[in-house]
């Protein structure tokens, strides 16, 4: 796959987040560029900059380990940013193919068995996603806790399109403009992983087409685990949450990610979470019913 843009353009924006101090250089006259120059970069990695102006330019096929992991430490990457570039990499010389998801069918249907698991943990909410962002699955408490996005049209929900193109996610996310960069990075990440997913591609697209916040941030081309952290939400039944999350990949399935939440003990969430519990029994179970279509 000639992906030479997508690379150019991570590198070149990673270059242009790191300053001369930040990498330990001497400031030295007026600088034309954002960050730091290529022949810095170059320096820092101990390769020639005819040599790392080549891969900044797109061409990383057949590129060492060695070589990468060079690049990585002078751009500063984190864990995300260094996958990210390897999984660029790899695409490049064509043997990224043996690692992306299988193709499930269109139309995915949770399995009984995951939704008695799913239904089992009765105190926290729990549920299950793919890299495009839907909302697959989910027990009574996970249903109840995002049951603002259930209210769009027909289909799964869709974290992101609830975050840039339905005005209840900036009353939902108390810092929207954290939630939005976690959404596009996560994305980013996703498309880095199978460059190939045609629907992830046409929501990008839509996203692109709709929203400026989304295309603004899709250019910064960040990077993202998306593993565990605390999130802060204000609901409209049960008022402000913060609730610590762990996500993990589904061994029968792997491309999908389950989320579990959970809130400190003995803490106001953990009260509101209980309230929210009962809210969730009183309410008929339409989201629950609705079909879940998605990888």
């Amino acid at each position: 796959m000639d992906n030479r843009a997508e690379v150019r353009d991570f590198l070149t924006s990673r270059r242009a987040k790191i300053n001369p101090e930040r990498a330990g250089l001497p400031v030295t006259g007026q600088r034309r560029v954002p960050g730091l120059r290529r022949s810095e970069v170059a320096a820092l990695a101990g390769m020639s900059v005819e040599y790392y102006a080549k891969l900044e330019r797109g061409t990383l096929a057949g590129v060492s380990a060695g070589v990468l992991d060079a690049i990585a430490r002078a751009l500063q990457l984190d864990e995300a940013e260094r996958a990210h570039l390897l999984r660029l990499a790899h695409e490049a010389d064509g043997s990224n193919a043996v690692l992306r998801p299988r193709r499930r069918p269109k139309r995915w249907q949770v399995r009984p068995s995951l939704q008695w698991s799913l239904d089992a943990v009765t105190t926290a909410p729990v549920i299950v996603g793919n890299n495009r962002s839907d909302l697959l699955a989910a027990n009574p408490l996970g249903r109840a806790l995002y049951s603002e996005l259930y209210t769009g049209p027909a289909g799964p929900p869709n974290f992101a399109r609830f975050t840039f193109l339905d005005s209840a996610a900036r009353r939902f996310y108390p810092d929207w403009g954290l939630a939005a960069d976690m959404t596009v990075a996560n994305l980013r990440t996703a498309a880095g992983k199978d460059p190939h997913d045609k629907s992830l591609h046409d929501l990008v697209g839509e996203l692109s087409t709709r929203s400026d916040d989304f295309r603004r941030r899709w250019g910064s081309h960040d990077v993202r685990t998306h593993g565990t952290g605390v999130k802060h939400f204000h609901h409209p039944v049960v008022g402000g949450l913060e609730l610590a999350y762990e996500s993990m990949d589904l061994r029968a399935e792997p491309d999908l990610t389950m989320t579990i939440y959970a809130a400190e003990p003995d803490s106001p969430t953990e009260d509101a979470l209980r309230l929210l519990a009962s809210w969730a029994a009183s309410q008929q179970p339409v989201a629950a019913e609705r079909p879940a279509n998605g990888r």
